[in-house]
């Protein structure tokens, strides 16, 4: 079995040793780049599976090179997680939006870092394998696991990683509520400790890219989160 393959970009020496290092001894293949355009000349090059990127860079910045990546055919598929010591909302939702699949705030732990980027690679293996077969149908929502593809009312919807699984278990439970803690643990992992507003930042995203009034995922108020029954 072939290792995962990790590229880091950051421009902080001191901390680039340092995940370099942890993730080795967990036996990743790490490849580093210092800013963003040799980040994005090594992820075309290399075909990661997950990119460790710094929000703050010299010139290029987390955000830009998120988005080049996401919207390159070439390296689309590649899992990330910001790495930043910005930890105010407005950063996660901007960064969440971009297409980024988790984001970590400075400083943590190698023990912390190492097992957010074992969740993401893990549910991100769970989209890739995946039933041919399985397809979810809610009204006018469709979900095809296959495909990795998200359609309502015929439109295609294109969703992170975590954004397709939250919908897929909503979507497979529909009217069911379920609370922030239990999407976490579906979409994340139990092994790994995150804020319950990355959850609310996720659901905000799907919201705003399905474009729906009302939104197919309720807010149930002191509860969690459900997709509504649609005709």
């Amino acid at each position: 079995m072939s290792k995962k393959k990790i590229i880091i970009i950051e421009d902080e020496p001191d901390i680039l040793e340092v995940l370099s290092y942890n993730l080795k001894r967990e036996g990743f293949e790490v490849f580093s780049a210092t800013n963003g355009t040799l980040g994005l000349s090594l992820a075309e090059k290399e075909l990661p599976d997950l990119i460790l990127l710094d929000l703050m860079l010299p010139g290029m910045d987390g955000i830009e090179i998120c988005s080049s990546i996401k919207n390159n055919p070439v390296t689309q598929n590649a899992l990330i997680i910001m790495v930043t010591a910005k930890g105010e909302e407005s950063d996660i939702v901007l960064g969440l939006g971009v297409g980024a699949d988790d984001y970590i705030t400075k400083p943590f732990s190698p023990k912390e870092l190492v097992a957010r980027v074992k969740a993401v690679l893990r549910r991100g293996n769970l989209v890739e394998t995946a039933p041919a077969t399985e397809k979810v149908a809610v009204g006018g929502l469709s979900i095809d696991t296959s495909k990795y593809e998200v359609t309502i009312d015929g439109r295609e919807i294109r969703l992170t990683a975590t954004e397709f699984r939250l919908l897929h278990y909503l979507a497979s439970n529909p009217g069911r509520v379920f609370s922030r803690e239990q999407l976490l643990s579906r979409a994340m992992g139990d092994d790994v400790v995150v804020v319950d507003r990355n959850i609310d930042v996720h659901i905000r995203g799907i919201r705003k890219k399905m474009d729906i009034d009302p939104p197919v995922i309720e807010t149930i108020r002191g509860v969690g989160y459900r997709l509504r029954e649609l005709a």
